[in-house]
């Protein structure tokens, strides 16, 4: 049955959904990787649809709007509503390390938070938010395959785009921190709590170690290809 948010059928969507956060950004995965595809979901715009990798593998992409209670309806929807087993994110970050340069792709290990989303769950402590490693393995393994600079490690996802203070991400930066983003938190959390599997990878469109490297428009849409390459062939090994 439809959910509040996403109006697919039952069976419409695939066991593997892409998950990038634009839903032109969706239609273009779409358009440009699959064949034999079709709209399954258009509810306030977020677009999602079904078709054949070009290995014959069913799978879905599907947007997630921006910001985590966004991303957290979406990716729980789809896991208890429509069977979805496993999302992997395909968006973009800024990074926080030196070493990590502008199209380089970050493999998201865990992912800590801004956010008081974990409160909901009332935990007598502090919860780190960590992929399914199996899926962080085989993701890491293509992108070796294809030769890719490659970083596997913590991602800051934030609540807040515009910090009144600019020097905050200095201390994230200092725990190793590779870069903020503002979706990966609630997926992880939403993936543990209802036994599923998830994992983000992202691609490296500004710095905040040197604020002149940001990516052109262009230069987004070449790194990005990259980016969705590897996550439609991590997609692939998962697909049934």
């Amino acid at each position: 049955m439809p959910t509040p948010h996403i109006n697919a059928n039952p069976g419409d969507f695939a066991n593997v959904v892409l998950m990038p956060g634009d839903p032109v950004r969706a239609k273009w995965i779409a358009e440009t990787f699959l064949h034999d595809y079709k709209l399954v979901t258009d509810v306030r715009g977020i677009l999602g649809f079904t078709g054949y990798t070009k290995n014959g593998k069913r799978i879905s992409v599907m947007a997630s709007g921006m910001g985590q209670p966004s991303i957290g309806i979406y990716s729980y929807e789809l896991y208890t509503a429509y069977d979805v087993d496993v999302i992997i994110r395909v968006g973009t970050c800024g990074s926080y390390q030196d070493y990590v340069k502008l199209f380089d792709v970050i493999g998201c290990t865990s992912a800590s938070t801004d956010s008081n989303w974990i409160a909901q769950y009332k935990l007598n402590g502090t919860y780190s938010a960590a992929c399914d490693f199996e899926v962080g393995i085989a993701a890491r393994e293509e992108a070796l395959k294809r030769g890719l600079t490659y970083h596997a490690g913590n991602i800051l996802s934030a609540d807040v785009f515009y910090d009144p203070d600019p020097n905050m991400w200095k201390q994230w930066a200092s725990l190793g921190v590779l870069g903020v983003e503002m979706e990966s938190f609630a997926l992880y959390c939403n993936a543990a709590k209802l036994r599923k599997r998830a994992f983000c990878l992202l691609t490296v469109t500004d710095s905040f170690v040197d604020k002149s490297h940001k990516a052109t428009s262009e230069e987004r849409a070449r790194g990005l290809r990259t980016m969705v390459e590897l996550g439609i062939a991590t997609a692939e090994r998962f697909a049934k």
